[in-house]
């Protein structure tokens, strides 16, 4: 597996520590979906602004979001069993939408940030939440790699 992280803002700090456990739960979520063979990913790390613009590029929405997810394959959920690593896509997140909803939903920066790369991989792989069943059934595996990848499932 291979994470590429690209830190395109400088209004949010990011040390290595961040960039370990997010690489961790990407790896978590390919795991659990049982991807197999190298596969890369890239988690690209913006502001409001920028992911504001990729919004109004690509969803026609305006104002930003948290997390936009462009794969590089379609379909349903990934199988196991392949021998070449597969391009995954882009997770892009942006800091500033993170660290605002890490204190609206009471848990720290990097449990926000882990829960957006997670949500953000599961989209790569096929996964979606157009309906209330679908969208249980990912929060469910969301939160069910979150308590495998993080100290106590919180930090």
């Amino acid at each position: 597996m291979a994470v590429f992280v690209n830190n395109l803002q400088d209004k949010v700090s990011v040390d290595d520590g961040l960039e370990e456990l997010l690489i961790a739960v990407v790896d978590g979520a390919l795991r659990d979906c049982g991807v197999a063979g190298d596969p890369e990913v890239s988690l690209v790390f913006v502001d409001d602004e920028y992911i504001a613009d990729l919004n109004r590029q690509y969803r026609s929405v305006e104002g930003p979001t948290d997390v936009l997810s462009f794969a590089l394959q379609d379909g349903e959920p990934m199988p196991g069993g392949e021998d070449e690593g597969p391009l995954l896509g882009d997770v892009v997140i942006s800091l500033e939408t993170a660290t605002r909803q890490a204190g609206e939903y009471g848990h720290s920066f990097q449990r926000e940030v882990a829960y957006l790369t997670v949500h953000g991989v599961l989209h790569l792989l096929g996964f979606d939440h157009d309906t209330e069943i679908e969208k249980q059934q990912m929060r469910d595996r969301e939160e069910a790699i979150l308590n495998r990848v993080l100290p106590g499932g919180r930090i």
